[in-house]
């Protein structure tokens, strides 16, 4: 049976980020050769995200083949409503990030690669700090690598012989009376 495009099921709608673009040279016997390095970050607002580097001689050729591996690259991390369940420091190169969960209403707070990473992956309240290193790069990939990092609360909870609650941040704890 033949299909027409108005019988495809909707496809999955993607935030797509440019984070960073550089020129880069490579030097070769008749003087340097420049190309273009393009991050992007791939996620779909609700809990999955990838990140892709591309290179070509033009910026537009370099953002496909970026933005083709992160999607290639996206995977699925844990999130507690519109935060992130616990405190998480991650490392890549020489960048450093910590993650830190933050109440409702407080939005982003994080600057650069940190923010647009953050933001494609659909964590809406967070506090974060970068260490170290201010490469582009660098901070993205210890970013990804730090929401691959997070665990379910319920897991950790019993990884450690504690109560689900006693792990949960105030504001996400049932009211009691």
């Amino acid at each position: 049976m033949r299909r027409n495009f108005t019988d495809r099921e909707p496809r999955e709608e993607l935030d797509e980020r440019v984070i960073d673009i550089t020129r880069v040279a490579k030097v070769v016997k008749g003087g340097r050769q420049f190309h273009f390095r393009v991050v992007v970050v791939v996620g779909n607002n609700r809990g999955r995200v990838g990140l892709g580097i591309g290179k070509a001689r033009g910026v537009p050729d370099a953002i496909h083949k970026a933005s083709d591996r992160a999607k290639r690259n996206m995977a699925p991390f844990t999130l507690a409503g519109n935060t992130i369940p616990h405190e998480v420091t991650s490392k890549h190169s020489g960048a450093v990030v910590l993650l830190k969960p933050a109440s409702p209403g407080t939005g982003v707070i994080a600057g650069g690669a940190v923010r647009a990473v953050l933001s494609a992956a659909g964590v809406r309240d967070v506090l974060t700090k970068s260490l170290g290193s201010a490469n582009a790069l660098n901070v993205a990939e210890a970013t990804v690598r730090g929401l691959h990092q997070l665990t379910d609360v319920e897991e950790l909870a019993s990884n450690r012989g504690k109560s689900a609650a006693e792990l949960t941040p105030f504001w996400m704890r049932a009211k009691d009376g």
